[in-house]
């Protein structure tokens, strides 16, 4: 593997734990504006994850890694456990954002339903995210939000193409208080996809076909679903969390493809950080 597809598979994993990490921000403000804290923080950290390569693969890779860790909290770019943002509009009940996700690459010679097949790129997702608050206790105990984020797949190699569409509605609890200083997530949700992007995964062309692998044409539509369960902690300069994603398929559009082997997927993993550079000024603070 060549240094930029290394520099690329260590881009995508870490913005995959990180995105993973993040999916359930807690939130643990009041109404009346918040903890604060540094307006950005600079630090080091080190995770361990668990990834299946695609879902509906039945290979997964452990990874271990260096994750860098950078916090900002301005008024209108954010980077923090829910992801580098735009922030388009902010208010107490609803918020939009301009957001990003990533996924990790795949080596088909590692994948057994894949050989011979073409090597799957890492991607960035980039798309507004709408949120909205269901439900909050009034002693700030938990909070349901509502999201609805529509991104852009694209291929992170040179001369890569939009390679589609995807719709991930959620619902997420937020408890900031679970348990003994620790923070609970929990995240569930459908998810839906262009044609293209399920012909990029699960499609087989004519070329790649075999006796085991006939050829197969993916639709657009339903993708299946996905529940998240995070925990975190913050103690001062170190930042501990972890996360288990469990993903489904069932009655997915591309459920009956060759490439798909199992119809549930699991991943994990576990990071700690340290802080070692934060700013005098303050800013509002969502986690």
């Amino acid at each position: 593997m060549n240094d930029a597809h290394h520099l690329r598979a260590w881009l995508a994993l870490t913005s995959a734990l990180a995105a993973a990490l993040a999916a359930l921000p807690v939130r643990a403000e009041s109404d009346q504006g918040g903890p604060r804290r540094p307006l950005w923080e600079l630090g080091v950290g080190a995770a361990a994850v668990q990834l299946p390569d695609y879902v509906g693969a039945d290979v997964s890779h452990h990874y271990r890694l260096p994750l860098p860790f950078f916090v900002y909290r301005g008024q209108w770019l954010r980077a923090d456990r829910e992801g580098a943002r735009a922030v388009l509009i902010d208010t107490p009940d609803w918020a939009l954002n301009l957001s990003a996700h990533a996924s990790a690459p795949v080596r088909n010679h590692d994948n057994p339903a894949r050989l011979g097949m073409a090597d799957l790129p890492a991607t960035l997702e980039l798309g507004p995210k709408l949120s909205a608050s269901v439900w909050k206790a009034a002693d700030g105990s938990a909070r349901l939000d509502a999201s609805l984020p529509l991104r852009a797949v694209i291929g992170l190699k040179r001369g890569a193409p939009v390679l589609g569409t995807v719709l991930t509605p959620t619902l997420n609890l937020d408890l900031p208080r679970w348990s003994s200083g620790w923070n609970l997530g929990l995240q569930v949700g459908p998810k839906w996809g262009s044609q293209r992007l399920h012909g990029h995964f699960y499609g087989v062309s004519a070329v790649d076909a075999t006796a085991s692998r006939p050829t197969y044409t993916a639709r657009s539509g339903y993708a299946g679903w996905q529940a998240v369960a995070a925990v975190s902690q913050r103690f001062d300069r170190t930042w501990v969390g972890a996360f288990v994603r469990h993903e489904r398929l069932e009655g997915a559009a591309f459920a009956d493809s060759p490439l798909v082997r199992q119809r549930q997927a699991v991943s994990a993993g576990v990071a700690v950080v340290w802080v070692l550079a934060r700013s005098d000024e303050e800013a509002r603070s969502d986690d």
